[in-house]
């Protein structure tokens, strides 16, 4: 099997994608789905079941991931140790701004373990959706974004819950119209937040809606508004909301992600590894808390 289809194959599982592995990999959608298609002819089977939204494997595609991993990540080392590639510059990682203080420092030391090496890291904090362009491009090695919804994306790092938070003030949630402050509408907690709340028939007076955790947190700090984030995101300052019946925000999985041509030392073993670490060690911690 050509190991270009294969690693095409592998970036539409990630993206979940044609659109966005091909821009991945920078190859024209035709070229990426002519590689799809032969591979099939070769292995005399479909690989994707293309007539459902969203996008999904076949049983033959789900057999096909884990060999094409394996098969892909062999050809990478070995390119990389004959190559002798630089694996001292800066990973380029990117992470929304709300897990930036509460899951990227964990993540970065987490990483450096895998690596065996004193490392460097270019953070970009940027909404998911930017990472996932920026990631596209080129200009990313890794990140850490929001998985969507039906999707296989990436290697889970944390399951999470969406809560309302508020200041010091415990009757700011009872107002109406209600104070609000809001992440950016590619948030999956905004559209839900909104949408609940209309369904609840409560009045909204939307204040703010930014990318910027740090402004979210300071204008619910303020008592300026309440807001909507993933729980692991809620500083000790902050309250969670539960005297006020507020509409249900949705669960979501963080998962970290990595371009098709990532750094040299981001091998699929290093970063399955490290991911597996990862969600293992906090998520018995989360359990004890």
């Amino acid at each position: 099997m050509d190991i270009d289809s294969l690693r095409s194959f592998l970036a539409i599982v990630d993206t979940g994608s044609f659109t966005r592995a091909a821009a991945q990999i920078h190859r024209t959608q035709s070229a990426i789905s002519m590689q799809i298609k032969r591979l099939e002819e070769e292995l005399g089977s479909t690989l994707f079941n293309r007539d459902k939204r969203p996008l999904s494997l076949s049983l033959s595609g789900q057999r096909l991931v884990s060999h094409a991993r394996r098969l892909v990540a062999g050809h990478d080392e070995a390119l990389i140790a004959f190559k002798q590639e630089d694996a001292s510059r800066p990973i380029r990682i990117g992470c929304p701004d709300d897990y930036a203080e509460s899951l990227l420092p964990r993540l970065l030391e987490s990483l450096r373990a895998h690596v065996n090496g004193h490392i460097t890291f270019d953070v970009l904090c940027a909404s998911s959706t930017r990472i996932r362009q920026r990631l596209d491009s080129g200009e990313l090695d890794v990140a850490v974004v929001t998985r969507a919804p039906d999707s296989d994306e990436g290697w889970l790092l944390q399951h999470d819950q969406g809560v309302w938070i508020m200041g010091s003030d415990k009757q700011l949630p009872l107002r109406r119209p209600l104070p609000l402050a809001l992440f950016d509408k590619n948030c999956k907690f905004h559209t839900t937040a909104l949408d609940g709340l209309g369904k609840f028939g409560i009045d909204v007076d939307l204040y703010a809606f930014t990318t910027s955790a740090s402004t979210l947190k300071g204008l619910v700090r303020s008592n300026v508004a309440i807001s909507a984030m993933a729980s692991n995101s809620v500083p000790d300052d902050l309250n969670v909301i539960t005297h006020v019946n507020l509409p249900p925000l949705p669960a979501i999985d963080i998962v970290l992600v990595t371009a098709t041509r990532a750094h040299p030392l981001l091998s699929a073993s290093v970063v399955s590894s490290l991911a597996q670490t990862f969600a293992a060690k906090y998520s018995e911690r989360a359990s004890i808390a």
